[in-house]
């Protein structure tokens, strides 16, 4: 079973560096590891959907209306990294700040990837591809070298890469919807 402290390992492992017991140990390695997880894994978790992250909500019209521009605004919920989609609707609609802005009734219905901090919810492919780029981040502060970050660095986007194919394959296809400009071909 993975844990911060086994992905922060892996991590150390691929830049030669010792591992750690704890992200609280008083090491360099480990407040190198604690200072940068927790904003490595979630941007790992937004540059995709993983399917393993996503969650569904129902979001509830907030009282007070945007400025200008639309008619609605909802409060994103607090674990959201990104919106992937909003549900039944062909409106335009737009994150701001922490709310989602749209002309949609209520409820708005959308999916979003989740901040996922247990990592025995993850995939195993994405767990490495965390475990890479927190290689990249820690190496130069680690090693102070620039070829083994170029090294960590193409290793990650190898890694993610096949993450994202091997994610990407265990859903049905997604139905294309032709518009007028598609159409404008024929």
């Amino acid at each position: 079973m993975p844990s911060a402290v086994e992905i922060c390992n892996r991590a150390l492992s691929r830049v030669g560096e010792a591992r750690i017991t704890s992200l609280t140990d008083d090491t360099k390695q480990a407040r190198a590891c604690n200072g940068a997880y927790l904003m490595v894994r979630d941007e790992v978790l937004r540059a995709h959907p993983w399917n393993c992250a996503i969650k569904r909500a129902s979001l509830a019209k907030l009282s007070d209306a945007p400025d200008f521009g639309y008619d609605a605004q909802y409060q994103l919920p607090s674990d959201c990294l990104r919106v992937v989609e909003v549900y039944d609707t062909k409106l335009p609609w737009v994150v701001e700040g922490r709310k989602l802005l749209s002309d949609e009734g209520t409820p708005l219905k959308m999916r979003y990837v989740r901040r996922e901090e247990d990592p025995n919810t993850m995939d195993s492919m994405l767990v490495s591809a965390i475990a890479a780029r927190l290689a990249m981040e820690l190496c130069e502060e680690l090693t102070q070298s620039n070829t083994k970050r170029e090294r960590a660095a193409v290793e990650y986007e190898a890694l993610l890469s096949r993450a994202k194919g091997a994610d990407g394959q265990e859903q049905s296809p997604m139905p294309f919807e032709e518009d007028d400009w598609v159409n404008a071909r024929n």
